[in-house]
């Protein structure tokens, strides 16, 4: 994995002041849709369909690019067995309902990919589609995966990103995370230092 970090981009808080509700929409199958509303868009997070994994992937592609290549690394081709592999474990990560999507209408603008552990909700990584990123969707997603975490009864958060995307690590520490250890990727497939974060509730 690239690390959560790598997906935000630019973000920044919402304006207060254009945000007028927040509702949650009654409990389904996926544990229930959140609903927000403000004066230039309406935003939408459920559990992303099996479906969508397309569109999720090309918003995950698009948002992470920049961050590979700045790790001097590049996505596997299409068709080549890194990609088929990679592939393999998302649609996996579809079928359990471990990818949420934060929707603008009907345009999937962000994802978020998580793994459950035993004591929290691990985030592996969080996508806004770069047409969108620096709108608060990035903090909107953190907010909303807060939420999952808490309905579960987990005991927190916790996230990886490298070192050297520092705007990211800034946005997670204003969301309550702390940085807990340092140290080189477990995939091997770069030089550059992770930071492990965690938010406990």
């Amino acid at each position: 994995m690239g690390g959560a970090g790598a997906y935000l981009g630019r973000d920044r808080r919402l304006n207060a002041a254009k945000t007028s509700a927040l509702r949650r929409a009654p409990d389904g199958r996926t544990g229930g849709r959140f609903v927000w509303y403000s004066a230039s868009m309406v935003l939408t997070f459920r559990t992303a369909m099996l479906s969508e994994g397309e569109e999720v992937g090309r918003v995950i592609r698009a948002a992470f690019t920049p961050y590979v290549r700045a790790l001097g690394r590049e996505f596997p081709a299409e068709g080549s067995a890194g990609y088929a592999e990679g592939w393999e474990r998302f649609v996996a990560e579809l079928e359990r309902g471990d990818v949420y999507v934060a929707l603008d209408g009907e345009r999937i603008v962000g994802a978020v990919r998580t793994k459950p552990q035993e004591k929290d909700l691990y985030i592996q990584q969080i996508a806004v589609d770069p047409a969108r990123q620096g709108t608060g969707v990035g903090s909107w997603l953190l907010q909303r995966i807060d939420e999952v975490a808490r309905g579960r009864g987990l005991g927190g958060l916790s996230l990886e990103t490298a070192e050297m995307a520092v705007a990211n690590i800034r946005l997670y520490q204003r969301h309550g995370f702390e940085i807990v250890s340092r140290g080189p990727p477990d995939h091997g497939l770069d030089p550059h230092t992770r930071v492990y974060m965690v938010k406990s509730f």
